[in-house]
C-alpha cells in the first residue's frame, strides 16, 4: 500500500537523528566526516523535497491556514539550511563544528515538532489515505532529483525552487562522487 506522508517524513526524521548519533559516536575524523556528509546529503534532499511537495499540498488543502503554516516552516528550514551550509564545509575536528551541529539539530528538532504537532495532523485530517500516500510518493521521488548540499540563498518557493534545484542538483551529485560516505548509509 505504501506509507503516508506523515510516515515518510517521520522515517526521514529518524534517519537524520541516526546520522547525528553516528557523528557523535564517531571515534575518528574519517568516520565523523563520512557521517557529516551523509547528514548533509539526507537533510538537503529532505528539506527541498518537503518544500516542493508537502508545502504545496498544505497550501492547496488547508488554504490560508496552510499558507500560514508553510511560511513558518520555510523560516524554520531557512535557519537549518544556513547552519547546514556552514557545517557541510566544516571539518569535524574544527572547534566550531560541535556547537554548530548542536544548534542545527536543535533547530531541526524544533521544526520536526512543528511538523509532528501542527502540520501533519492538520494535513492528514483533510487528506484521504490514498492522497496522503500520493504526496508521500511524490516526496520520495522528488528526493531523487534534488540537490544534495545546502544552498540557503536559493529560492524556497515552487517554480523558482524547482529551477534552482534542477541547476544545482547535477553539480552536487558530481561532487558527491568525490566525497566519502559511510558504508551503511542510505545512498
Amino acid at each position: 500500500m505504501g506509507e503516508t506522508i506523515s510516515e515518510a517524513l517521520g522515517n526521514d526524521h529518524k534517519y537524520l537523528d541516526h546520522c547525528y548519533e553516528q557523528i557523535k559516536a564517531g571515534t575518528d575524523l574519517k568516520t565523523k566526516t563520512q557521517w557529516r556528509n551523509q547528514l548533509t546529503w539526507a537533510l538537503a534532499r529532505h528539506a527541498i523535497s518537503e518544500e516542493l511537495t508537502v508545502y504545496p499540498a498544505m497550501e492547496k488543502h488547508l488554504g490560508e491556514e496552510g499558507l500560514k503554516l508553510t511560511n513558518e516552516d520555510r523560516a524554520q528550514h531557512q535557519a537549518v539550511k544556513e547552519d547546514l551550509n556552514i557545517l557541510q564545509n566544516l571539518s569535524p575536528d574544527d572547534p566550531k563544528f560541535d556547537p554548530l551541529l548542536e544548534r542545527l539539530m536543535q533547530d531541526l528538532h524544533h521544526h520536526i515538532e512543528h511538523d509532528s504537532n501542527e502540520d501533519m495532523p492538520r494535513l492528514e485530517k483533510v487528506l484521504s489515505k490514498e492522497e496522503s500516500r500520493a504526496v508521500a510518493r511524490s516526496f520520495q521521488r522528488t528526493k531523487m532529483i534534488t540537490p544534495t548540499r545546502s544552498h540557503p540563498s536559493a529560492p524556497n518557493r515552487p517554480y523558482f525552487e524547482n529551477v534552482a534545484a534542477l541547476l544545482a542538483a547535477p553539480i552536487d551529485k558530481v561532487m558527491d562522487l568525490m566525497r566519502s560516505f559511510p558504508q551503511d548509509s542510505k545512498l
